[in-house]
């Protein structure tokens, strides 16, 4: 196990590279950040020369990347459009998505499975036809629509929530932006699990364990659930770095001022440094999520060991 950690904490290191240098090189071709630091205001041309050499403009473009990683390494992110270190923008944003993302994942994970689960296990009758037609909808709606119909049914005309999250993003205000949130993965993750549940059904390893006089629930939940949930747990693994990325359009509605709102902030003012810093974080956080669902494999299958 242990060289396993280690052999896949090496393989990241490219991908790493590879997917900060991609990013960084898209990123840099949205504008001249210098012009937009003076919005509409021609710029001083001895100005801009200097803060073109303040900010390496005028390097070539794999020495800007080496230059901005050196300073990533060593806790320096940059200044974002504002003048404001991108390092201070990360932490105050980032454990608001967080709080965000821990909502949204425990609602898609917890209503998903179990929606999937009962589906599976009644398949062909009126509940699962229902949790197929329900989950079809969601997919099929776009996340704006939903975030903008729940807000104003459910926070302006009903009242039950507020309309926008209020200052430090109490666990109450996030519940709504929460479900616009996991709304389409919680759909995913229950079809994906009726549809395991309902295979793994009539495997002959369950038959064995009913023939055993085993008790059902013992059944369902150490045989039939455990390897029914590794397909699901891998694109939970997957979905939690899409959650965060993902939390752009509902922080936007919600009036959350996270992750997503400083990427579309750092977009709309050019600022590179803003958007590639906190797109590097997230993809730090991608790398270490699919290294824990694979190190989850081996406890929900014992068949799987690792060299």
């Amino acid at each position: 196990m242990g060289r396993y950690v280690i052999r896949r904490l090496l393989q990241m290191i490219p991908v790493f590279i590879g997917t900060t240098l991609l990013i960084f090189v898209m990123v840099w071709g949205l504008g001249d950040p210098v012009a937009a630091k003076f919005g509409d205001r021609t710029p001083d041309p001895a100005t801009a020369n200097a803060l073109r050499e303040q900010l390496h403009l005028n390097d070539p473009l794999i020495q800007q990347y080496w230059l901005y990683m050196k300073g990533v390494f060593t806790g320096d992110f940059g200044e974002a459009y504002n003048s404001q270190p991108v390092t201070d923008m990360l932490k105050s944003a980032f454990p608001l998505t967080l709080r965000l993302t821990v909502v949204a994942f425990v609602m898609e994970t917890v209503i998903g499975v179990a929606l999937g689960l009962v589906a599976g296990l009644r398949r062909g009758r009126a509940f699962d036809t229902g949790v197929l037609a329900i989950t079809l909808l969601v997919v099929s709606i776009p996340t704006f629509v939903t975030g903008y119909v729940l807000q104003y049914y459910v926070g302006v005309k009903w009242g039950i929530f507020h309309p926008a999250v209020q200052d430090g993003a109490p666990f109450k205000d996030l519940l709504m932006p929460g479900l616009v949130l996991a709304g389409v993965s919680l759909a995913y993750v229950a079809r994906l699990t009726r549809t395991t549940v309902a295979e793994n059904s009539r495997a002959d390893y369950l038959r064995t364990a009913v023939a055993k006089g085993l008790p059902r629930r013992r059944v369902i939940v150490n045989h039939m659930l455990r390897n029914s949930l590794i397909p699901v747990v891998t694109f939970l693994g997957t979905d939690i770095g899409n959650l965060m990325a993902g939390a752009l359009v509902t922080e936007r509605i919600f009036n959350i001022q996270g992750v997503g709102y400083q990427i579309y902030q750092g977009i709309v003012h050019v600022s590179p440094t803003t958007v590639v810093g906190f797109v590097t974080v997230l993809v730090i956080i991608f790398l270490l999520a699919n290294l824990l669902v694979d190190l989850l494999y081996a406890v929900l299958d014992p068949r799987i060991r690792y060299a």
